[in-house]
């Protein structure tokens, strides 16, 4: 278990801000059921569901930044986890640009990649790997997009969802998975000892000149519309299928 353990370049949970944390809100005296929940919901509501610069900064700079997206937030609350003596893992997919339509359309839209890559967590609890989606949307954002697609009482692909059950999805910690953009997978990349690792092999999902208007223009978009579909009362078009 020492792997699913350790410090890395992406997973710096040694940071001052984790220390600080940690130790000002008691996180270590828990017991694991207790110190996941605190890493989860603090990861799902005081990190806010938004765009980073990349994909494979560092924890503590996701941390500074206050949002995340599923790849980031993934490292966050590794490293999280980690902090806590709570082993953990990372799971690489790849998904389909669908389950990001609302937030970035028109012309953006049509020239993202059709695949993107996507990860979630994995915690060892009871003697068995528990996976945790559900903290990538916060939950002010996704009760926002439940009250607009209110009538919407089954499936729902769009604007970072893609569940089962809009208005009922499983994004709550009760010791079991969690998910809240499975139903967007098109292909499982596996299991990692770290977020490192997999970069390592996989690659961010922009690089070069798409990965510089992505992190100075393209995701200041994203955010913009986060932001007004969190806050605003204005309508908002359904995703098409």
């Amino acid at each position: 278990m020492m792997a699913y353990l350790r410090e890395t370049e992406i997973l710096d949970f040694n940071q001052p801000e984790f220390n600080r944390l940690s130790d000002g809100r008691g996180w270590m005296k828990l017991d694991p059921y207790n110190k996941i929940r605190v890493v989860y919901e603090f990861v799902q509501n005081e990190i806010a569901f938004g765009y980073n610069a990349s994909d494979d900064i560092r924890a503590s700079r996701i941390f500074r930044d206050g949002y995340g997206q599923c790849n980031t937030k993934t490292a966050l609350s590794m490293a999280l986890f980690r902090k806590l003596e709570i082993p953990c893992r990372f799971h690489g997919f790849m998904v389909d640009k669908s389950v990001q339509r609302g937030v970035i359309s028109g012309v953006l839209y049509l020239l993202a990649p059709r695949r993107i890559i996507h990860s979630w967590t994995e915690v060892y609890f009871q003697d068995r790997w528990v996976n945790l989606e559900g903290f990538i949307l916060d939950k002010s954002y996704l009760q926002s997009l439940q009250h607009r697609f209110q009538r919407i009482k089954g499936p729902f692909c769009g604007y970072g969802v893609a569940a089962k059950n809009l208005q009922n999805p499983q994004v709550d910690w009760q010791g079991d998975h969690t998910y809240i953009q499975n139903e967007s997978i098109v292909l499982d990349l596996g299991v990692f000892d770290s977020p490192d690792d997999f970069y390592r092999q996989h690659g961010a999902n922009l690089r070069g000149v798409r990965g510089l208007l992505f992190k100075y223009g393209v995701r200041r978009i994203m955010n913009r519309n986060v932001q007004r579909i969190r806050k605003s009362g204005k309508e908002i078009s359904c995703p098409r299928t």
